[in-house]
């Protein structure tokens, strides 16, 4: 069986390579453009699916540090001091 699929594959092979230019590349792009367009297709469907598992967005929530409910003292002082400015006009 394999036999006869790699003598017919071979017999295709020599009728596109004795084609002229213009018929060898229609013939190539009529094979190639779909089956591109199928891998493209599995890739996508098998990338997106491999990447929705290792997904960051579902694991655990991170923990963030407690918000202090006043505000520390040289913050305070630093609100106290007055603007200093360049004097170019």
């Amino acid at each position: 069986m394999v036999h006869q699929i790699a003598g017919w594959w071979d017999s295709f092979e020599l009728w596109v390579a004795g084609l002229p230019f213009i018929p060898q590349f229609l013939v190539v792009l009529v094979g190639m453009v779909p089956v591109s367009f199928a891998i493209a297709y599995l890739l996508d469907r098998t990338l997106r699916a491999l990447l929705r598992v290792i997904d960051r967005k579902h694991g655990p929530e991170p923990t963030l540090p407690a918000v202090p409910d006043t505000v520390p003292a040289d913050l305070a002082a630093a609100e106290a001091r007055r603007t200093v400015r360049s004097g170019a006009h």
